[in-house]
């Protein structure tokens, strides 16, 4: 076996699909389409029909939705995860769309496949469940605290987090916005306001802390 072959097949399995037998995961990988993915590509987008259900072998996929030039990121994704489930249950129609961070290798089940799976394999439907459910309130909870807890204290809690020393090198205010789930305009305004503090300073992809424990009170807050 070619190296690169075996280094696939030790790829990580998603969650859905590690306790099949080993004959059936085999099958799974003849009826499923390996495709190596350059960074940027989208495969879906909200609104649109859908037909297969994916996972990663390696790399990193995003899902999202966007308002207008806005962004909003719902789920950073890795090597074993599935996405596009929302091909199996419904109306069968993206929510999100789904884009590549970086060069992936991406694997795609066509639904009538995967749905002969859940059909044969009661656990596998169950899990498919347990995921939808999960990713829905995992977006609640990013709702809730967007919506009814102040901003500031969780930029502070990520600069903290971030930070080397006093200083937070490579943090995009972009980069800000998708860790915590909000737009760009909230993560500028809210550093802002850090900034006429006098508890940071901002500049390009690099973030000063002044006042260290003015911004430990302000991540309690």
């Amino acid at each position: 076996m070619e190296k690169a072959d075996r280094m696939w097949d030790e790829a990580p399995w998603p969650e859905l699909f590690r306790e099949l037998p080993a004959t059936r995961r085999a099958q799974l990988k003849t009826q499923s389409e390996a495709r190596q993915i350059p960074a940027g590509h989208v495969f879906f987008r909200v609104g649109e029909t859908s037909d297969a259900v994916y996972w990663l072998e390696s790399g990193r996929v995003e899902t999202f939705r966007t308002s207008g030039r806005k962004k909003l990121i719902i789920a950073e994704l890795g090597a074993g995860e599935i996405f596009g489930e929302m091909a199996c249950v419904g109306a069968r129609i993206y929510h999100c769309s789904a884009r590549a961070k970086s060069a992936c290798r991406v694997r795609a089940m066509a639904r009538k496949e995967f749905e002969m799976v859940m059909q044969e394999f009661p656990s596998v439907a169950r899990g498919l469940l347990d995921l939808i459910s999960r990713r829905f309130v995992d977006v609640l909870t990013d709702l809730d605290a967007t919506s009814f807890r102040r901003l500031i204290p969780r930029i502070a809690k990520l600069l903290l987090e971030r930070a080397e020393g006093d200083e937070v090198r490579g943090l995009a205010h972009a980069e800000i916005a998708e860790k915590l789930r909000v737009y760009r305009e909230s993560a500028t305004a809210a550093l802002g306001e850090l900034r006429k503090a006098g508890i940071v300073t901002v500049g390009r992809k690099r973030i000063r802390i002044l006042d260290r424990g003015r911004l430990e009170r302000a991540a309690r807050e």
